[in-house]
Parts: C-alpha cells; sequence; structure tokens
C-alpha cells in the first residue's frame, strides 16, 4: 500500500515540477515572439509609387543650408527626400527652366539616330566643408595656369585659354563682370564642350554644368542660373 500510495505522489510532484519550468518557457517565447513582431513593423518598406504635384517642394539641407526642390527636379531617386543631405544632383530644362519629363526611350532600332541636342542645365548642390570658394579659386588658382597670350573679347566677355600641360589643359576660361559670370569650359571634340560655373550659398557649393555653345548668349545663361539659385534657396537665419 506504501509503494502503491507514493507513485502517485511521484507524478504529481514531476507534474508540478514540469509545469514550473514550462511557465518560464512560454513566456521567453511570448516576448520573443512580441520583440519579432516590433522589429518587423519597423523595418517593414513604408515607401510607395507616391506622386508628386508639380507645385511641391522638398525641404533640403545641405551643409546645413536649406534648399526647396522640386521633386522631379532630382536626377536620382535615392536623393528624392527632404532632410539633410551631403548633395544632390539636379536638371532643370532650359530656358524655361521647367521640370523635365520622362527621359526619351532608346531602342535598338533609335540607337544610331542622330543625338537629340542638350536642353538641360544640370545642377549639383554640396557640402564644401570650407574648402576653398570658387571665387577665391578664380583669384588666386586659375591665374597661375592661364595663357595670357590667349586671350579673346566676344560681346563683353573675356576668353583665355588655359596653357597646355597643366591641370586644365585643353579648356578655356570665360569672365565677364556685368552680369558676373566665371565658367571653365571644355572645347568642342569628338563630344560638344561643356561648361563649369560655381558659386557658394552658406555651407554649399552649388556647381552649374552646360553646354559651351550656350555662351552665345550668356546673359541668358547667367540670367538662368541667377533664377535657379533665388528660386531652390530657402530662408536664411
Amino acid at each position: 500500500m506504501t509503494l502503491l500510495s507514493s507513485v502517485p505522489r511521484r507524478s504529481r510532484e514531476v507534474d508540478k515540477l514540469r509545469r514550473g519550468h514550462l511557465a518560464p518557457l512560454l513566456a521567453s517565447g511570448l516576448i520573443a515572439t512580441i520583440a519579432m513582431t516590433l522589429v518587423a513593423w519597423l523595418l517593414w518598406p513604408t515607401w510607395g509609387s507616391k506622386t508628386f504635384d508639380n507645385n511641391e517642394q522638398l525641404p533640403v539641407s545641405i551643409g546645413e543650408t536649406l534648399f526647396n526642390i522640386p521633386p522631379h527636379a532630382f536626377r536620382r531617386k535615392v536623393q528624392r527626400h527632404s532632410g539633410p543631405q551631403e548633395s544632390v544632383d539636379l536638371n532643370f530644362v532650359y530656358p524655361s527652366l521647367a521640370m523635365p519629363g520622362a527621359p526619351r526611350r532608346v531602342t535598338a532600332e533609335t540607337i544610331d539616330e542622330t543625338p537629340q541636342p542638350i536642353d538641360r542645365i544640370f545642377l549639383s548642390i554640396a557640402a564644401h566643408h570650407d574648402t576653398l570658394a570658387p571665387d577665391v579659386r578664380l583669384r588666386t588658382i586659375y591665374p597661375r595656369y592661364l595663357d595670357e597670350t590667349r586671350t579673346q573679347s566676344q560681346d563683353g566677355l573675356s576668353i583665355t585659354a588655359f596653357r597646355d600641360r597643366t591641370p586644365y589643359a585643353g579648356e578655356d576660361l570665360f569672365v565677364a563682370e556685368t552680369p558676373a559670370l566665371a565658367a571653365r569650359c571644355t572645347r568642342d571634340a569628338a563630344t560638344p564642350g561643356m561648361c563649369l560655373s560655381e558659386r557658394r550659398i552658406g555651407g554649399a557649393d552649388l556647381t552649374f554644368r552646360f553646354p559651351r555653345q550656350w555662351l552665345t548668349d550668356w546673359h541668358e545663361v547667367v540670367g538662368a542660373m541667377e533664377r535657379l539659385a533665388q528660386q531652390l534657396q530657402g530662408p536664411q537665419n
């Protein structure tokens, strides 16, 4: 009788012990499930095919300077968001400065067609981190490499070639005072020459790029760059 009565008692003790171990396991499993659900919710992609309004602007801070940028002006989708960024790459239709449409599709049948003329003015905005300012470079760096014997004037615009075997060999410097312009341009060759013009606003440098042939009407180019800088610049403190 003693043997028989001890068996149920031990069974109850074993069951009690198992239940004691099972409760912490269930609690741990529940906590782990909640944690995994929370992480999945936080990491779940929130982006979608958002349609931007043509009048919408994204506030972007570059070098702690605020710019208001139309979403359709971004050349790279990864940069198409508000908030602080190190740099952005933009483009606008010239001379209207309208937002560019979708790029023309190129197929095997059209790849050999005559390329369309460039109708965009490209703009890169990047934090300068206290590097040499564009106007300082114009006064102190470029003159070291210019060939003053190869200077000509065209409609108030002076054109000076850079010397051969210098960092800017094969380029020309275009400078005007009224309205102000400084542009470094490559020469036409297998591909059309392109110009680069820089200016500094707050903590950011703006670099405009456009075809050299546009300088035949350089007053219009300067006006377009000025309008863009004013349109994009946000309120300054």
